[in-house]
Formats: structure tokens, C-alpha cells, sequence
């Protein structure tokens, strides 16, 4: 468990949040035995990072369930509108433990030392590098 499915690559300063949709968009399970490869999940879990009406308005227009903390800047923006600020979205903490499969993923991928430190000159290299670890967690 815990292999990567797509990546995009970004510079340095960019959110993570912004290529959420590019990376959601990416993936690519293929099915055993004939048919489309599959390309939603079942469920998505993220951190705070991933906590906005953005994205959670993407993933509810594809049927997608989620488990993403709210913000404290959020709840304290939608409390003191009382029933007009909404219902504080679901939020499942025994299901939001299993995010820890993705810490491990990234961990293992920073094991690779050109990775952790980013030596590479181009994005072309660093993308091949990142493509070439996550082929080998695969196999």
C-alpha cells in the first residue's frame, strides 16, 4: 500500500492545493480483464492543506466522499453566522488515520537522495527521477 497512482510537478512556492484537480485528473487504474481504467476514488482523505470550498465543491460534483479537517480560520468564519454559515462538513478521525499511508509514501520517495535534495537542473530530469522511484515502489 501506499504507491503513487500520478504526480505533477510544480515550483518550489506553489500551494499543493492548486494541482489537486491536475493530479486527481491524472490517475489511471487499470481494471483486471477488460474495460476503462478506473479514475475516481472511492474516498479521498487530505490534511488542512486540501481544506477548500474549492475542492470540496469538486469532489462532491463527482460523488467523491472525503475526509479533509477544517481550517480553524474556516470555522471561525462560518460559526458567527450561525445557521447561515452551514453545516461544519463530515469529518471521520478513525478514517483520517489511514492518511498516514501517504506520509509513507512521501518519506519513501525522499529516501532517494536526488529527490529529497532536488539536484537535478531540469524539471524534465527531476519529473524522470520521480517517475523512475515510484516505478520501483511498484515493483
Amino acid at each position: 500500500m501506499g504507491r503513487p497512482l500520478a504526480f505533477a510537478l510544480t515550483g518550489g512556492n506553489t500551494n499543493d492545493c492548486t494541482q489537486f484537480t491536475a493530479v486527481m485528473d491524472a490517475i489511471r487504474v487499470p481494471r483486471i480483464g477488460p474495460g476503462r481504467p478506473r479514475i475516481l476514488p472511492d474516498h479521498v482523505i487530505g490534511d488542512k492543506g486540501y481544506s477548500s470550498k474549492a475542492i470540496r465543491t469538486w469532489l462532491r460534483r463527482r460523488g467523491i466522499a472525503h475526509t479533509i479537517p477544517e481550517r480553524a480560520d474556516q470555522v471561525a468564519n462560518r460559526l458567527p453566522r450561525g445557521s447561515a454559515g452551514g453545516r461544519p462538513p463530515a469529518f471521520d478521525r478513525d478514517l483520517y488515520k489511514r492518511r498516514n499511508v501517504v506520509e509513507r509514501c512521501f518519506n519513501r520517495l525522499k529516501q532517494w537522495r536526488g529527490l529529497a535534495t532536488r539536484y537535478d537542473k531540469t524539471a524534465e530530469s527531476y519529473q524522470a527521477a520521480v517517475a523512475l522511484a515510484s516505478l520501483l515502489m511498484w515493483a
